[in-house]
């Protein structure tokens, strides 16, 4: 292979690998560690976008995924459990866009008996919020 070849590859890869992250999609991921018969209710909306109701039984997950906005991105989720959905926390749910655009960022949002637990994935969940 000449040099101009085995540059020309190396550029080639670059560009697709880059553009690969560029084009990934953020991702919203839900799960229910609620207790034995505890279904979890959730409803998350954007200024775009209403997601619907979805309810998910102890153990079961339910994500959604999109692209930030150069403006602002922004889901709103409400969240309830227990006897008649009693229990209720309500939090933004992720939040992005505007001068920094994020590609795959990943939000996990855990709903336990003692409240939501927070992370990107990278490390321990923590409790972020209480239920009301």
């Amino acid at each position: 292979m000449t040099r101009l070849s085995c540059f020309l590859l190396v550029i080639g890869l670059c560009v697709g690998l880059s553009y690969a992250k560029w084009n990934e999609k953020n991702s919203v991921h839900f799960r229910n560690s609620l207790g034995r018969n505890n279904i979890l209710k959730i409803k998350c909306i954007s200024n775009d976008d209403d997601l619907g109701f979805h309810f998910l039984r102890p153990g079961e997950t339910y994500e959604f995924s999109f692209h930030d906005s150069v403006f602002k991105t922004e889901f709103f989720c409400d969240l309830w459990q227990g006897p008649n959905f009693k229990f209720h926390a309500g939090f933004t749910g992720y939040e992005g866009g505007g001068l920094i655009v994020h590609y795959g960022k990943q939000n996990f949002w855990d709903a336990r008996e003692d409240g939501i637990y927070f992370t990107h994935g990278q490390k321990t969940p923590k409790l972020e919020y209480k239920w009301e």
